[in-house]
């Protein structure tokens, strides 16, 4: 099973950008996509459809922003849009896939980066999605929650740690949230199998931040301890450029 998370950061930007292209060539099984920034309606499913996955799409309420999706070769048994709070579910913030043995969940955490109440925002949400991943896992204990964190975990996951401490991402009250998500029956799967440095999924778009891989790891496949011990290859994609964020791999 191939499974990927990507942040295309507009999926129709990334079309025109050769998206399909290497979704064919790449071939996973499942792909999480997160900031699709559109409705199902403004694109050609039939482009993903083709390449014989199963689409299912949760944009934001608001057009033009946020939204995740997952295409799938296997149709899933059910699918699950949001996590029933409504000032997360009207950002088109998460999507679930249950198929008979595991659940794949595609999640786009708010960015605080502009401060104040998204700051905020963003705290309540990563309580919220704690609790209900806690309730999640008693029912589908082969769980993997996959995407975009908007945070990086250690000082290993981000190009200069000193600098960043103060900044939104790398926040000692967002770090320390992964600690706990990470103690609470979740594993980095990347960090399983891969422990170097200068391992990154995004980079800023100023000051040549990408060809100097001076970038931040915020983007994971969290895996449940019953897939984790089956995982066999993780990756970053980071030569795929359609989007500010590469693609990230686990297969198991």
């Amino acid at each position: 099973m191939k499974i990927i998370s990507y942040n295309v950061n507009g999926i129709r930007a990334a079309l025109k950008k050769g998206f399909a292209e290497w979704l064919e060539t790449e071939n996973p099984d499942i792909i999480g996509l997160q900031e699709v920034k559109s409705m199902e309606n403004q694109i050609d499913i039939s482009i993903f459809e083709d390449l014989g996955y199963h689409v299912y799409w949760y944009p934001a309420v608001k057009k033009g922003y946020s939204g995740v999706a997952i295409l799938s070769k296997q149709k899933a048994n059910n699918i699950t849009a949001g996590i029933g709070f409504p000032a997360y579910d009207d950002e088109g913030r998460t999507i679930r896939a249950d198929y008979d043995d595991f659940s794949f969940l595609c999640a786009y955490f708010p960015s605080g980066t502009t401060g104040g109440i998204r700051q905020d925002f963003k705290y309540a949400f990563l309580d919220d999605i704690f609790g209900y991943t806690q309730d999640l896992i008693k029912e589908r204990p082969k769980l993997i929650l996959s995407g975009d964190y908007n945070i990086c975990h250690k000082a290993i996951d981000i190009h200069n740690p000193v600098s960043n401490k103060n900044t939104s991402g790398f926040l000692p009250e967002e770090r320390a949230w992964m600690d706990k998500f990470t103690s609470s029956g979740f594993d980095d799967s990347f960090r399983l199998l891969n422990k170097e440095a200068h391992q990154y999924s995004w980079w800023s778009y100023r000051a040549n931040a990408r060809a100097n891989n001076k970038g931040w790891r915020i983007d994971y496949h969290m895996t449940t301890p019953s897939i984790s011990s089956q995982v066999k290859n993780v990756g970053i994609l980071n030569k795929v450029m359609h989007s500010d964020h590469c693609p990230i791999v686990v297969e198991f």
